[in-house]
């Protein structure tokens, strides 16, 4: 009876492990943006160019995906060269001490057709605080080019610097406290 129970067990979990796909963010088809108001009058614009976001999912519609993501914060790029520096100075990011930014879904909601808020721990300045990321699937096709199974994603969400610490001697009317973050992706099934 024991010998029956362990292979159901065996292959129960065997079945809800191979179930499970995973899936990565294709860096020639994905970005990783923000934006601060300067002033109070201007968006400045940047990315990040070096990142790696990942899904973990046993549904096709993705609405039990675990995500991921690691970022490189030393890859900013503003376009500004002088900016980018201070930014990743010891005023701002400090990417000597805190080279990466990092997020993890706890969990993931429904909120409509192809929408979801996925909640999770966020990472950046050695600080970690939950999060709030809004996540558009925008459906998964066969790729033209290498046949390979590919999804597409919008994800937004909307955190302050200062509960990250970052700039904290550059006041709101300078540069805004709220950071808008977007990410836009095809993630290739692996």
């Amino acid at each position: 009876m024991k010998k029956i129970a362990t292979i159901i067990t065996t292959l129960f979990l065997s079945t809800f492990l191979f179930a499970q796909t995973t899936w990565k963010a294709d860096p020639m088809h994905s970005k990783l943006t923000f934006s601060t108001v300067h002033n109070g009058i201007s968006d400045i614009a940047g990315l990040f160019k070096t990142f790696e976001i990942s899904a973990i999912t046993t549904k096709t519609d993705f609405s039990d995906a675990v995500f991921e993501l690691s970022t490189d914060v030393a890859s900013i790029n503003t376009e500004v060269e002088m900016r980018d520096k201070h930014l990743r100075s010891e005023e701002f990011f400090d990417v000597e001490k805190y080279p990466k930014m990092n997020f993890k879904s706890t969990t993931i909601q429904k909120t409509a057709k192809d929408k979801y808020k996925l909640t999770g721990q966020l990472t950046l300045h050695g600080i970690t605080k939950p999060v709030v990321i809004t996540m558009w699937y925008r459906g998964t096709i066969e790729n033209p080019q290498s046949k390979a199974p590919t999804a597409g994603f919008k994800f937004s969400t909307i955190i302050k610097r200062s509960d990250f610490n970052i700039g904290p001697k550059f006041p709101a009317p300078m540069i805004s406290d709220e950071v808008k973050i977007k990410a836009d992706s095809e993630f290739i099934k692996q």
